[in-house]
This record gives C-alpha cells, structure tokens and sequence, in this order.
C-alpha cells in the first residue's frame, strides 16, 4: 500500500460488509504487517490480530459455543474484549460485555439475564465473581484476563485450534449485547445484530478524513456503545486503534504522544483537560478529529474548546445504545460556522435514518420546529430488549420506530435539537419546563462549572424547579436566580439552588439525575429516576 493512499481510503472502497469480522480479514491479506491494535506495552500487526480472533473462536467452538450461545466479559477495556466480541460473531454467537462497576446484585442479575455459559473476567474483578460463583449456574467456564497478557486467556489462545466463520451465520444473529444503566427497574440488554453494528459503522462514520500515520484513541468503555461502537471505526478503515484501559489524563496523553489523533470523549474529560493546564492542552491539539456526545456540552465549555484547539476537527453526536450509537451528527464546518444556535443542535440525521417527531400523547406527528418526542427508524436499530418481548413492543412500534424517550424539535433546515428526556420534563402550574434550556442558560454564568435542573414537589404548583450547582467562581442563590431571570419566563426560572463540588456522574460521563432527585421524592408518587 502507497504511503499516499491510506488503508481508510481503500476500505471506504471496498464492498460492504456482511459480518462482523471480514474487515479484519481483509487487512491482514492486504496490509499484514502493518500496525492493527496497541494497548499498553504491547501491539499487534493485523496478520497478528486476525489469528488470534481466529484461535478465540477455535477456543470457543472447543468449549461449545455455537450459534446463538451467548459469552460475557467483564473487564476495564482489553482488546480480547474485542476479539471475543468478533470471535463470538463468526460462531453466530454474541459477547455480553458487562459494566465492571455493576455491584454483586447487579452483576448476578446481568450474567444470568444473558445466560452466559463462559464469563471472561478479569484479574481484579475476579474475587467479585468467585464471591456470587454458586449464583451463576449456567456459566461453565470463568477464564481470567490481565493486561499484561500472562494469563488463562492467552494460554487459551495458544493451545486453540484457527477457526474459520460458520458457514450457518447470519448477518441478523445478535453478536453485542449491551445492558442499559438501569434507571427504572432491572437493567435491559440490548441485542444488537452483525447488521445492525455493520450499518452503523458505514453510516455514522461516513465523510470522516482520513490520512496516512492515523490512529484512532479508543478511551471510552467498551461496555459502552462509545467505546465498542468506536473501535469498529479503526478495524473497518484500516486504521490502528490505540486503546487505553482507564479513561484518565495519563491514559489518553500517552495514546497522543504515542501517535493517536482522533478519538471520542465525552465532554467531562474535555472539561478536565482544560482545567489541567497549558501544557496539557497543548498536547491535545494534536488531535485532529475530537468526536463527542453521550451528555450534552455546555456552550461556555464549548467556545473554550473552539478557541483553544483551533485545527481540530469537532464533531457532537447524538444516539442511543439501542441503535447502535450515533444517529445525527454536527459536523466540524458547523463548528465553526457563526451560528451559535447550530452549536446547541445535535446536528443532522445520519445516512439510512428517519426520523419524526411526536406528541408522546396522541402519537400524531407535531408540526416542524415544535417539540416532541423523537422517533427514529434505521438499520442500526437493536433486535429488541434480551427476555422482554414486552419492552421491546414500547420501544419499537410495529412499523419499526423506535420511540426514544427524548424530546425535541426539528428545525427548518434539518437541525435536530435534543431538549430534554420525557422523564425529566417538569410540569410546574401546568406548564412543561425542559431542564436542558435552564441548564444552557445557568451554564453561561461565569462562575458555574456544572449544573443539573429537575423537578421537586411543590404545593401549589405540583412542581417546583430546582438546580444543583457546582461554581468554579463566586456566586449566590439569588444571583443565579436574577441571571436565569434575565433569559427566561418566570415559570422556567428555578425557585431554588442547591450548591455541591462535583454532580455525581455515572460511567460514560452523564449526569446521574436520579441520585439528585430521589431525596425529594422519596414517599411520594413522582418517579424518582
């Protein structure tokens, strides 16, 4: 391959793929001694790579995973978490990739939901699992993972057997199943197809640059559509993938000084990197490609951005677990386009979506540029939720919308606006109040770092608006409460701040609102999540 024609260029020229592990294929009999994925101190080429995804599922064949088996692992990010999860896929299986902060009762749940026969888990969290071992009936094997590779998985791996991909696959058979965080109720596993992962791969990643001496920053956890459905944007383009186990600033500086220029973060990482220092957000311009989303970016923290890495690429995007991951995307041209209002929009629809936008109460379409709930409708969407024929038949109309839950608008010129979840829309003296809008605007205090709004109980007006605020500058109550006044109606204004150090957040970096709320609702009707 010509150092001018970058394996990116070559793969968006290939034909589409059908399964999961062909792109891998593909560059190990193109480029095989070229640099595929590196994690730590330690790299492999994509000859290297394809072998072992081959021996893994030569292993997993072994021990009796065939079509429509389900593995789980339950690990910090590893690439054999990826390995497994292509593995899995040409066996017809599916890897079960579980949050590793889940505590005892969650993780038993989540193990034996998925029906799991082997758990790959690691080191650290393995006297976790030996703990509830007797809990877990349906797993026959548990395997250990280190990061250092000494260890039963690369033992594994060597006495395994290649194996090809089962001629009985289906692009349709589920190959991730993802839980979701579990805010109401059980946690559900999304079932994700080879099609619905592949299609999201062409769809959400289509139009980004790429150009010889690339590598992609794989940070996010894999348990975590930004993590997983990231690391498919390296192995489907060609492009080596540097992967870190912890999402912290000594990580992600030693990805970019090991090469690594575009990556996705959610926007609290960026916030601390800004706050570290200059030597820091030096480093960082190097990035040229900054894909964000999974929470929403304050506008303040988004200038600061802007001015301070002026050659890099911005992207937001929006989506959901349930389809994959992204489904609209603001572009680095609107980045820099004199248009604030585009820069608190969610972008536009990707390529293969529709979209409408609903009144959650009648199910009738609402006019354009007037809020409702968003539905969505594309190839990504999920198979449905593992076990619960009853909420896959609320999330997915028979038609094949997925009713997200979020509300929003849809403006003249296709710019989609993510206004609020229906759960958080608080109704105060009969008037809907979006929290997202109060929360853009106390974000442009200069003395606010972070701040989440909600609904608590209130008398007169059945809700009453509350922020919790946390201040990187000096402010009071009453300040906050005459600068919301100044930029909104007095309805949408909160009759009480709260003041903290830090919001609690949850892993992929969104606010945990429900931990805020529940104290204020505790005994009565209202949900508190």
């Amino acid at each position: 391959m010509s150092e001018a024609t970058p394996a990116a260029a070559l793969g968006s020229a290939l034909p589409e793929p059908q399964f999961l592990d062909e792109r891998v294929a593909h560059w190990a009999a193109t480029t095989p001694d070229e640099e595929a994925v590196t994690y730590l101190s330690r790299s492999w080429t994509w000859s290297q790579w394809d072998d072992r995804i081959r021996r893994a599922a030569g292993a997993l064949a072994a021990r009796g995973i065939g079509r429509g088996d389900v593995v789980a692992f339950l690990d910090k990010n590893h690439p054999a978490c990826v390995e497994v999860t292509l593995a899995a896929a040409s066996l017809g299986a599916a890897n079960a990739i579980i949050n590793f902060r889940l505590a005892a009762e969650e993780l038993d749940y989540v193990v034996n939901d998925s029906g799991a026969k082997l758990l790959f888990v690691g080191a650290d969290l393995k006297p976790a699992v030996e703990a509830i071992r007797d809990k877990l009936p349906a797993v026959t094997q548990i395997i250990e993972v280190t990061p250092e590779g000494d260890d039963e998985y690369e033992a594994m791996l060597a006495a395994a057997t290649p194996t090809g991909r089962s001629p009985e696959v289906s692009p349709e058979d589920t190959c991730i199943i993802m839980y979701s965080s579990g805010t109401t109720g059980r946690p559900k596993g999304v079932a994700l197809s080879q099609a619905n992962v592949i299609a999201h791969t062409i769809n959400a990643f289509e139009g980004w640059t790429a150009e010889p001496g690339d590598k992609n920053l794989v940070a996010m956890p894999l348990f975590h559509v930004g993590g997983t459905s990231y690391m498919q944007y390296g192995l489907h383009h060609g492009v080596p993938s540097y992967m870190t186990r912890d999402v912290d600033g000594a990580a992600l500086a030693g990805g970019i000084l090991a090469g690594a220029n575009r990556t996705f973060l959610v926007p609290a990482v960026l916030a601390k990197v800004l706050d570290t220092g200059p030597e820091a957000v030096q480093l960082f311009g190097a990035l040229k490609t900054y894909a964000y989303g999974a929470s929403p970016m304050p506008l303040p923290l988004l200038r600061q951005a802007l001015e301070a890495w002026p050659d890099t690429e911005f992207i937001q995007v929006y989506g959901l677990t349930e389809v994959c991951g992204v489904v609209t995307r603001l572009m680095p041209e609107d980045h820099r386009a004199d248009n604030e209002e585009r820069l608190v929009s969610a972008g536009t629809l990707i390529s293969g979506t529709e979209l409408r936008v609903v009144d959650p109460n009648t199910g009738q379409d609402v006019p354009k540029g007037e809020q409702g709930e968003l539905w969505f409708r594309t190839t990504q969407l999920m198979k449905g939720y593992l076990n619960k024929p009853e909420a896959t038949a609320e999330a997915i109309t028979p038609d094949g919308w997925f009713r997200t839950g979020d509300i929003g608008r849809i403006d003249a010129d296709g710019y989609v606006f993510v206004e609020d979840r229906l759960k958080d829309m608080i109704i105060t003296g009969g008037e809907n109040v979006y929290s997202i809008e109060v929360e853009r605007i106390l974000a442009e205090h200069p003395a606010v770092a972070e701040v989440a709004v909600f609904g608590v109980p209130d008398e007169k007006w059945g809700e009453a608006v509350k922020a919790v605020v946390a201040l990187e500058g000096d402010a009071s109550e009453a300040d906050l409460i005459a600068w919301a006044r100044q930029h909104l109606a007095a309805y949408k204004c909160p009759k009480t701040v709260d003041f903290t150090d830090a919001l609690p957040r949850n892993p992929t970096g969104k606010i945990m609102k429900k931990d805020l709320r529940k104290p204020h609702w505790e005994g009565r009707d209202r949900a508190t999540v």
